[in-house]
């Protein structure tokens, strides 16, 4: 056979082959559609599937446990805080309204005293030193030097 022949018959049977193809796609296209297949709920089976792959993969199952765990931590931190608040205002509330008007018994009281000393030192760290001392003339406050 002639090598221009034979090119001539490979570019027909090619030609026939994409019309077949295009033929099975147009029907494989009816069936799904009689099915009831969409291409949107293929892609909604395509992403489900993915997504239950994800879910029994190592890495998802390690990362799951890891914040599970954080989150019971972070939990258990934040119960335990706001029971040590709840302990020191019910430490507090021995003091009548008269005295808490007046403020000097709760300013005095250890709690407050903490406190102040807490917030003292926190603005110590965001303003610095007061204007016109150095670095190395300033004190951190305490009670005893109050940053106010």
């Amino acid at each position: 056979m002639h090598p221009v022949s034979a090119a001539f018959q490979v570019e027909e049977e090619i030609s026939t082959l994409r019309q077949v193809l295009s033929a099975k796609e147009r029907h494989a296209t009816e069936l799904k559609r009689k099915l009831g297949l969409s291409p949107l709920n293929e892609f909604k089976q395509n992403l489900t599937k993915s997504w239950q792959d994800v879910q029994t993969s190592n890495a998802y199952k390690k990362t799951q446990e890891t914040l599970s765990q954080a989150g019971q931590k972070t939990s258990a931190a934040l119960t335990t805080m706001g029971s040590a608040i709840s302990r020191k205002l019910g430490d507090m509330s021995h003091y009548s309204i008269r005295h808490s008007i007046s403020m000097p018994a709760i300013r005095n009281s250890a709690t407050f005293k903490s406190f102040e000393d807490k917030m003292g030192n926190l603005k110590y760290k965001v303003v610095g030193p007061r204007g016109d001392e150095s670095p190395a003339d300033s004190v951190t406050p305490t009670q005893e030097n109050p940053p106010f």
